[in-house]
């Protein structure tokens, strides 16, 4: 699968132009956002929640190394996380739920700053 296919429907805007050891930090960067979402989730801690919401910001930090979304855009790539895709898989791997509960953060957080 190529990165083009795991992105799905947001593959068109997604540029790879990285070095291998660039993509392997990006690898790592985005595990550790995952990690500390999930954790979130098992400590119980509201999306709404400040910490949560500063986890959504790294994210989007992060997602903008290889786009800017708009609004609509972060929000609609949220889905992925809870409708069959890869991105679902990926984090339901990690921890059930997890996709759900990272949509919930980014719907709060795109409304407030975007």
């Amino acid at each position: 699968m190529t990165n083009s296919d795991a992105l799905g429907i947001h593959a068109g805007q997604y540029q790879n132009n990285f070095s291998e050891q660039e993509t392997n930090q990006f690898t790592l960067e985005f595990s550790e956002i995952t990690k500390s979402f999930a954790e979130a989730m098992a400590e119980g801690v509201n999306p709404a929640d400040e910490k949560v919401q500063e986890l959504v910001k790294k994210h989007y930090s992060f997602v903008s190394k290889f786009w800017t979304p708009t609004k609509e855009a972060y929000k609609s790539l949220a889905m992925s996380y809870i409708l069959p895709s890869p991105y679902k898989d990926t984090y339901e791997a990690v921890a059930k739920g997890l996709g759900k509960y990272h949509y919930d953060a980014i719907q709060i957080w795109a409304e407030k700053n975007l």
